[in-house]
C-alpha cells in the first residue's frame, strides 16, 4: 500500500468514475484500475462495486474511506513539519558543561540562541570534565564544554571562549591594595585551589618550573566555592576573570597581576565527528561560535549567528 494508491482511491471515490479519476489524475484509466486492484488485494476485500459506468462503494470501502483520508491528512502534515523543521528549528539541545562554564560563559549563549530560537529547550548538564566528554562520546548529551585542549579522534572541537586565570583576593587582604605582586610575595601568603583540572594541572606546572612550594590551605571541588572562600578572607586563590568580573567590578575581589605567570584559559564546544547535527543543534553550534553556517537539509543558506559573538573573546 502506497500513498498513491490512497490517493487514487480517494480520488475515485469523490467522482464516482474511474475516467474522470484518471482524467484528472493524468493518468490512463489501466493505471487507475491496476491501482486500485493493487490495493484491494493488500487489503483483502472489494472496495468498490463497478455496474456499468456507474462505481459505488462497498461496505469494505466504506469503512476504508476515512482511514485512507486519515493517512493522506498525516502524510501531509510530516511535509509541512519538516519543512517548517527547517524555517524554525525545534525540540531539544543538551549542553554538558561545569559550574563555572554555566553560571558564568553559557548564559549570553543560551540568551543569544533563545531569541532567535524559541520553540527549541535547552538542556543543562552539569558535570567534570572527564564525565563530560564520556557523556558526549557515550551520546547521552548534544554538545560538551570543556578546556582546552582536548586530544580525541572521535571528537570535533570548535574553541568558543579565552579569557585570563588571575589571582584573587578579598578587600581586607594584605595583597589587596596592590596591582601586582612578585611569586615570592604571593607565597607568603596561604592559597585556596581547585582541587583538580585543567586549571590546576597549569598551576602545578608553573610552581614547578619556579621549583617554589606555595601553602595551600585548601582544596575544593568548586570554583564557585572557592570564589565564596576568598571572599570570606580564607586566602587568595585563582580563578578565571570571566568568573570573578562582577565583584571585580564591585570591589568585593581584588584581582593581581602575578610577576612572571600568565595562565589563559580556552573553552571548546564539543561533539561526536560523525554525529548528523539536527537544525537546532546546527543553529546553537552557530550561535556558540559567533561562525555562519550552511544549515543541514539548507543548501546555501547559513544560520543567523548571534551578533556580535566573538569565538575568541570572553562572553
Amino acid at each position: 500500500m502506497d500513498f498513491e494508491q490512497l490517493r487514487t482511491f480517494l480520488e475515485v471515490s469523490r467522482l464516482r468514475s474511474f475516467s474522470r479519476a484518471a482524467e484528472k489524475l493524468s493518468v490512463t484509466q489501466p493505471a487507475i484500475s491496476a491501482q486500485i486492484r493493487s490495493l484491494e488485494t493488500e487489503v483483502g476485500a472489494r472496495l468498490f462495486d463497478r455496474d456499468g459506468g456507474k462505481v459505488t462503494f462497498t461496505a469494505a470501502g466504506r469503512v476504508f474511506e476515512p482511514f485512507a483520508e486519515h493517512v493522506l491528512s498525516c502524510h501531509a502534515h510530516i511535509g509541512i513539519t519538516i519543512a517548517e523543521l527547517h524555517r524554525s528549528p525545534r525540540g531539544e539541545i543538551s549542553i554538558s558543561a561545569n559550574e563555572a562554564t554555566s553560571l558564568y560563559v553559557l548564559p549570553p549563549v543560551f540568551a543569544a540562541f533563545k531569541k532567535q530560537y524559541t520553540r527549541v529547550a535547552l538542556k543543562i548538564v552539569r558535570a567534570d570534565r572527564a564525565r563530560i566528554l564520556e557523556e558526549v562520546l557515550n551520546r547521552e548529551v548534544d554538545f560538551g564544554v570543556v578546556s582546552l585542549p582536548v586530544k580525541d579522534a572521535r571528537l570535533t572541537i570548535e574553541r568558543i571562549h579565552k579569557d585570563e586565570v588571575v589571582l584573587v583576593a578579598g578587600p581586607a587582604h594584605p595583597l589587596a591594595a596592590r596591582e601586582s605582586v612578585s611569586v615570592a610575595e604571593m607565597l607568603e601568603y596561604p592559597l585556596l585551589l581547585t582541587k583538580n583540572g585543567r586549571q590546576r594541572d597549569q598551576l602545578d606546572d608553573f610552581f614547578r618550573t619556579e621549583d617554589v612550594h606555595p601553602r595551600v590551605a585548601m582544596e575544593v571541588e568548586s570554583s564557585e566555592l572557592l570564589k565564596r572562600l576568598i571572599g570570606a578572607g580564607l586566602g587568595m586563590g585563582f580563578l578565571p576573570r570571566a568568573v570573578v568580573a562582577a565583584e571585580a567590578g564591585a570591589g568585593t575581589l581584588r584581582v593581581l597581576k602575578v610577576d612572571g605567570l600568565r595562565i589563559s584559559r580556552e573553552l571548546g564546544l564539543v561533539f561526536r565527528r560523525e554525529k548528523t547535527l539536527s537544525r537546532a543543534a546546527h543553529a546553537f553550534l552557530e550561535i556558540a561560535t559567533g561562525q555562519s553556517r550552511v544549515a543541514p537539509g539548507v543548501a546555501g543558506k547559513p544560520v543567523r549567528g548571534a551578533a556580535g559573538t566573538q569565538a575568541d573573546a570572553p562572553l
